[in-house]
């Protein structure tokens, strides 16, 4: 399998190029280009994300010392430090946004044998937070924060059945986490998981008119009306599970329909949640469930930040930003792509390491990620002696 061919250009070529070709024709990304394409900028950002460079100019460096295999990893005939900031700078963002959102389809339709949710019911799960990445004022103004200090904000909607993430919209650091709420298309029947900071009652209704369920932690000034209560076992740690409306003027005026309350004693961590639900047929040892998963999403935050790069950026623009972030996306993604089409043994972690240390090699990809088996071996032939 794809002998002689190095171990990046094997991974580039699960990547559907026709599709990628097409998205680049409908935003005439290639419109007076002669030799650095959109593919071959492509091609570097995605060795930048996992050879782990730090910056533009030591992605180039990297590149440059590899000339003579340029052609066979795709980055083209001519790479140069303006080329690629140019490019960072001026194509649009929205052909690797599109290109991520396509890969995004194709993984999670992969990806579904893999749920270990052990859920009761066959709905999508998708956990909804943001996380913030810190930058410098004084080369990111535009991205805008606090007085002394410049940050963006990665919007995402997380499917926690294929831990694929399945929008991703990113802000400047003031812009707050509830507006970016109103990107989501939401599916009738999917369940949207929240944190406090989401508690917004126009938006959630929102989604009850969509037909679709939202679970939330209720903050603690919460102004609820009780008309109906539930059998709870409280062995469970679910304390009560209450049925009414919200009290307060603007709330009751914003969401006017019915809404669940649960209350439930975590003994791990030992805390007290109050969750609100518009689902009334789960019970509310599920609800809870379902909020525990909300975890997920900050994992896949911690792993993404630890493993790719999207803290330290290769462009100061907008532009160049969001390319690098939906890059990182596609680079994500394909990881996981290739551990499924290949149904390797290994994590998606264990797999991005072992393809990063061999990015150069020539080995087939498949032998690299099959997992080896120790043994016990006995020799038919052996000429010890025998003690007794």
């Amino acid at each position: 399998m794809n002998s002689g061919k190095y171990v990046f250009a094997q991974i580039s070529s699960f990547l559907p190029q026709r599709i990628f070709d097409s998205i680049v024709a409908r935003y005439k990304g290639d419109h007076y280009v002669r030799h650095f394409t959109c593919w071959n900028q492509l091609m570097c950002m995605m060795y930048g994300q996992l050879s782990n460079r730090e910056s533009l100019r030591d992605l180039v460096l990297t590149v440059g010392a590899h000339a003579k295999k340029a052609y066979h990893l795709g980055f083209g005939k001519n790479v140069s430090k303006t080329n690629l900031a140019k490019a960072n700078e001026n194509r649009s963002w929205l052909i690797y946004q599109d290109f991520a959102y396509h890969l995004v389809a194709e993984a999670r339709k992969l990806c579904i044998d893999d749920d270990n949710t052990q859920f009761s019911f066959s709905n999508s799960v998708y956990a909804f937070d943001s996380t913030t990445i810190d930058l410098c004022l004084g080369v990111f103004c535009w991205a805008t924060f606090r007085t002394t200090k410049a940050a963006i904000k990665l919007h995402t909607q997380y499917d926690v059945r294929t831990a694929i993430p399945v929008f991703i919209h990113v802000t400047p650091g003031s812009v707050h986490d509830t507006r970016a709420m109103d990107k989501i298309i939401y599916e009738p029947g999917s369940f949207y998981i929240f944190d406090r900071g989401y508690m917004d009652f126009e938006r959630l209704f929102v989604i009850h008119e969509s037909k679709s369920f939202f679970v939330i932690r209720a903050k603690n000034n919460l102004q609820f009306k009780r008309q109906h209560s539930a059998a709870v076992d409280k062995s469970t740690g679910v304390q009560c599970d209450q049925t009414g409306e919200l009290k307060g003027f603007y709330s009751f005026r914003q969401y006017a329909e019915k809404i669940r309350r649960i209350k439930f004693y975590d003994q791990d961590q030992g805390r007290t949640f109050v969750f609100l639900t518009n689902n009334p047929y789960l019970s509310a040892e599920d609800i809870a469930a379902l909020y525990k998963h909300r975890w997920a999403i900050e994992l896949f935050f911690k792993w993404i930040k630890q493993h790719l790069k999207i803290k330290s950026f290769w462009g100061t623009t907008e532009n160049a930003v969001k390319t690098q972030v939906y890059i990182a996306v596609i680079t994500y993604t394909l990881i996981a792509i290739i551990k499924q089409q290949l149904k390797s043994e290994y994590t998606n972690y264990e797999v991005l390491q072992i393809l990063v240390s061999s990015l150069l090699d020539k080995t087939p990809i498949n032998q690299l990620l099959k997992k080896q088996r120790d043994q016990d071996v006995k020799e038919l032939f052996y000429n010890q002696l025998k003690i007794f």
